[in-house]
């Protein structure tokens, strides 16, 4: 089962054919909100919303075990990831859609694993490739088939936010090989992992990141926004059409 995890921008999937709504449990709390069940070109499909309804759940607060304890717990088997991205690239600029294929973990004080050696045994998971090639080659082959461009391979790197970066922090970001920059993207993505999830980002690139392009002096919240609310659609476009390359699949 496809299920799709909501950042900024993406609070549901407005061609899912809603089922049901579920307040899941987990060892690890409740989850950021409510599973949605429900299909999407006769594919079944989850969702849930990373930041919460309201989208009041800061990223360095955001319940991720829960999160993803929740959708393997629900049947999911793969994971797409909506996230708001900066772009730091130059062929990373506001409107792009990106699929990375690497991730740089700048985040702390989170809790990261499920293997914490309390109450179960830890296990060291491989992450030499972050995100699943497989997920991703579909997500690429859906846009296709909607004629949405988009850049296939980057570095995202997870800061702790919840402030924007600096220019400095970026232009060490961009020197360690970073193309995108986004606050949620670890540890989602290695918990997926240590549930042998398939996993990958759909990232939006909504502004330029701090120190580039035309945020040199300072990043505008009201571009931002406009610049999501201008490239969701495409986002749900992509989406449904992952959902046809799924019922394609043999």
């Amino acid at each position: 089962m496809l299920a799709v995890i909501g950042g900024s921008g993406l609070a549901g999937l407005g061609q899912m054919n809603v089922i049901r709504r579920e307040i899941a449990r987990t060892p690890f709390g409740e989850p950021s909100g409510p599973l949605t069940f429900g299909e999407m070109n006769d594919v079944p499909m989850l969702f849930i919303a990373r930041h919460g309804p309201g989208h009041i759940h800061a990223p360095h607060r955001i319940n991720y075990r829960a999160n993803v304890w929740a959708l393997k717990q629900a049947g999911a088997t793969d994971v797409l990831a909506v996230a708001a991205v900066g772009g730091i690239a130059d062929n990373t600029g506001p409107g792009v859609i990106a699929v990375p294929d690497q991730i740089i973990d700048y985040t702390y004080g989170r809790e990261h694993t499920f293997c914490d050696g309390s109450d179960r045994n830890v296990v060291h998971v491989d992450f030499t490739r972050p995100y699943s090639d497989e997920l991703r080659d579909a997500i690429g082959r859906a846009a296709a088939l909607v004629s949405e461009p988009v850049v296939a391979a980057g570095v995202y790197g997870a800061t702790q936010g919840p402030r924007l970066e600096t220019a400095a922090e970026i232009a060490r970001i961009a020197r360690d090989g970073a193309t995108l920059v986004g606050m949620t993207g670890m540890p989602e993505a290695a918990l997926a992992r240590e549930l042998t999830l398939r996993y990958a980002h759909l990232c939006v690139v909504s502004n330029w990141a701090a120190g580039c392009g035309n945020s040199i002096n300072m990043i505008s919240h009201e571009n931002i926004d406009s610049t999501l609310d201008a490239s969701i659609g495409r986002v749900q476009r992509i989406i449904a059409a992952l959902a046809l390359v799924y019922k394609d699949r043999p």
